[in-house]
Formats: C-alpha cells, sequence, structure tokens
C-alpha cells in the first residue's frame, strides 16, 4: 500500500495498483485491468517490471513520443531555413524546390520531399508557392481542345428549349 502512497505519476499509481490490487484484494488479471483501465496485457506488463524492479517514471526508460529519428535540432533546422524564410518574409516565395537540395547539402544525404514539408510546417511556415500547372499537362492539347471543341448549344440539353442566354 506504501507504493501507492508514494506513487508520484498516473503511470505509476497505475503501476502500483497493478500489483498491489491482485495481492491485497485477490483480483484477477482481468479485474484489476478494468479497475485500472488499462489492457490486461499492459496490466501484466506492469508487474512484470516491478517485480524485476524496473518502476515506471524513474527516469531509467524514456517517455513515449519525441523526435527520436530526427534529421536536424531544432535549431540546426532553424538556421538552415534562416535565409529562406526573410527573403519570403520580405515579400518573395518560398519555394520547396529550393530548399530541399540545401537541407540535403547540409545533411550530406538524400531527404524526401515531405520531410522538407514537416519541417516547413513546424517552423509555422504554410504559405508555399503554388504550381503553375499540373506537371502532366499538355499545354498543345489544351489549345487544340479549345479551338475544335464545339460552341456552345442554343438549345438546352434536358429540355429542348433555346436557351435565352445563349
Amino acid at each position: 500500500m506504501q507504493v501507492i502512497a508514494h506513487a508520484v505519476t498516473v503511470e505509476q499509481l497505475r503501476q502500483a495498483q497493478a500489483v498491489v490490487l491482485p495481492l491485497r484484494f485477490a483480483m484477477s488479471l482481468h479485474q484489476t485491468a478494468e479497475v485500472t483501465g488499462l489492457s490486461v496485457g499492459w496490466v501484466s506488463k506492469q508487474r512484470n517490471r516491478f517485480i524485476q524492479g524496473k518502476p515506471v517514471g524513474d527516469g531509467t526508460v524514456p517517455a513515449r513520443g519525441g523526435r527520436r529519428r530526427q534529421n536536424f535540432t531544432l535549431q540546426e533546422e532553424a538556421a538552415v531555413l534562416k535565409p529562406f524564410l526573410e527573403q519570403a518574409r520580405e515579400g518573395g516565395i518560398l519555394v520547396v524546390g529550393q530548399i530541399k537540395p540545401r537541407l540535403e547539402e547540409v545533411l550530406g544525404r538524400p531527404m524526401s520531399l515531405s520531410s522538407v514539408y514537416t519541417l516547413l510546417h513546424r517552423h509555422d511556415w504554410r504559405k508555399l508557392a503554388p504550381d503553375k500547372r499540373h506537371p502532366q499537362s499538355d499545354p498543345v492539347a489544351q489549345q487544340e481542345w479549345k479551338k475544335n471543341s464545339p460552341k456552345r448549344s442554343r438549345t438546352s440539353a434536358r429540355t429542348g428549349k433555346e436557351n435565352p442566354s445563349g
């Protein structure tokens, strides 16, 4: 019971409950899971960790989340982006195609385009240059279509009556 009283975090409390409730009140793992709000597997895992002398929240196991696979620190990212962001704030346009090679140069290896967009998003930049045209568009075919497309009909396709505005 002292383990529960000395718990500081929610994780520590749940681990203590996973150990104490079955011992003190003869609860099964399923009942303990219901009481603590954890899954049966998680209750079992917490009990085993406690028995092995590995309490949660003691600093030996890193917390979940975070940037464990980061390419740059936040400060390094800001330093690389600084000239691009300053230019964009002065009325220029931020073009990802210009930023990506610089990032790859500093990183020393190729970088995916989605990573560049994520990096920009992380630094609160969302005004990205729009594409002028679709990469697979064919301007010649578009002009041919405009030249050879049928003129608007004066009659409605639905009713067959003449359209006064056409």
